[in-house]
């Protein structure tokens, strides 16, 4: 048989045959004689793609190192802050917006109730103040421009208990006089604040020649505006009276009063003993002060001027900061209105609250203009523009020689 011939052999006989058992590879050397195209490549078994051995690699030889410096042990991290329940991170700066807004509310809440209690008190206290009737019958004079006040301070110690009489050494308990007499006009020009002296001579016709200080007495109130309206011109438009112990008690309310005595007085009737100068009075020194006028040179024209002078101190106690901002001065002092003070019939609390701010904004002090020492009879060519200045509101007009502090003309 050809497969039998010699050359080609069988399986595992000569080489030519070999390649078909996969006994040849493309690297040995190819039978001679043979094609190339007789030649069937051989494909690699999986067996013979194994992976590389791996080359043994020498390791690396470290230097060994200095041993570190020993350091200080660091300090445990602080704690995160814990968010506040509800949004993620959220609480925190919500309380911190809160906060600035609470503080405003209170802030806001504490200054409306103060102003609430500085307005209720004036209305509180004096609403329980007594009302008298002050306008006169018969003819008066016109409406006039501005307000025009009659001030009086009577002497009257009937609301005054023995001790406070022994301590204000007002004396006869029966007496009734009006020893402070003024008026007070307020408008478009400087507000003037007028004193009448004591003494002065008038005649209001059924009562006859008499002092003016005792029309108080012999015909109450309306007979003291009628004599005042008649002898001026000027119409009356409100009315204030204050007690003797109203002086003392306001002064006290408001921590006492700076004066600026002219001379010493020593006048055991009025109960003041103090040195020339400047210098702070409480209630009863005060009052003695506005009452003293046996031992001054100028007699009841000085303390007239002394009277104005209180009056005005305790007008810059009252409006001062301190008064006001202090919740018990400001309750003391509107404590003193309702027991020594008596406004005229149709006084309402804010005519009281207005007489009260005017009395402190006073531009113009003077003295009735009158013809000597005695103060009996005033001079009328002096007071005549003076009266026409007020009736007119122009107050702006009166001049130095019209006012005075002592009414003496200069």
């Amino acid at each position: 048989m050809a497969g039998d011939r010699p050359g080609n052999g069988g399986p595992g006989e000569g080489a030519p045959f070999g390649w078909l058992y996969g006994k040849g590879r493309d690297d040995e050397q190819p039978h001679d004689g043979a094609e190339p195209t007789e030649r069937i490549p051989v494909q690699p078994r999986p067996d013979d793609h194994r992976p590389p051995e791996p080359t043994a690699v020498r390791p690396a030889v470290t230097p060994p190192r200095s041993p570190a410096p020993p350091s200080r042990p660091s300090p445990p991290p602080a704690p995160a802050p814990t968010p506040a329940p509800g949004r993620s991170g959220g609480g925190s700066w919500s309380r911190r917006l809160r906060r600035p807004r609470f503080y405003i509310r209170t802030v806001l809440l504490l200054v409306l109730l103060f102003v609430v209690y500085t307005v209720a008190v004036p209305f509180v206290t004096w609403s329980s103040s007594d009302q008298v009737a002050f306008e006169p019958d018969g003819n008066r004079p016109a409406e006039q421009d501005g307000t025009t006040y009659l001030l009086v301070g009577s002497d009257s110690r009937a609301d005054l208990s023995a001790e406070e009489r022994k301590r204000l050494t007002t004396g006869n308990p029966s007496s009734e006089l009006t020893d402070t007499i003024m008026l007070l006009h307020t408008g478009d020009g400087p507000n003037v604040l007028l004193s009448i002296p004591r003494d002065t001579v008038t005649d209001p016709g059924q009562y006859g020649v008499s002092k003016i200080n005792a029309a108080y007495a012999r015909g109450g109130v309306p007979l003291l505006t009628q004599i005042i309206e008649d002898e001026t011109g000027i119409r009356i438009d409100k009315y204030v009276e204050i007690g003797l112990g109203g002086v003392a008690d306001v002064v006290d309310a408001v921590g006492g009063i700076e004066v600026n005595a002219k001379e010493r007085l020593n006048d055991k009737f009025a109960g003041i003993n103090i040195k020339k100068g400047r210098q702070t009075l409480d209630g009863a020194q005060a009052l003695g002060y506005s009452r003293s006028r046996k031992f001054s040179q100028f007699g009841d024209l000085e303390r007239v001027r002394r009277q104005r002078e209180v009056v005005a101190a305790i007008g810059d106690k009252v409006l001062s900061p301190w008064t006001v901002l202090n919740p018990v001065r400001w309750w003391r002092l509107n404590q003193a209105v309702p027991r020594f003070f008596v406004f005229g019939e149709g006084t309402s609390k804010l005519d009281a609250s207005r007489w009260a701010l005017n009395m402190s904004r006073v531009q113009l002090t003077c003295t009735m203009p009158v013809t000597d020492t005695t103060a009996n009879f005033w001079d009328l060519d002096r007071a005549g523009p003076l009266f026409e200045a007020i009736i007119d509101d122009r107050t702006d007009d009166i001049t130095k020689k019209q006012c005075t502090g002592n009414g003496i003309a200069r």
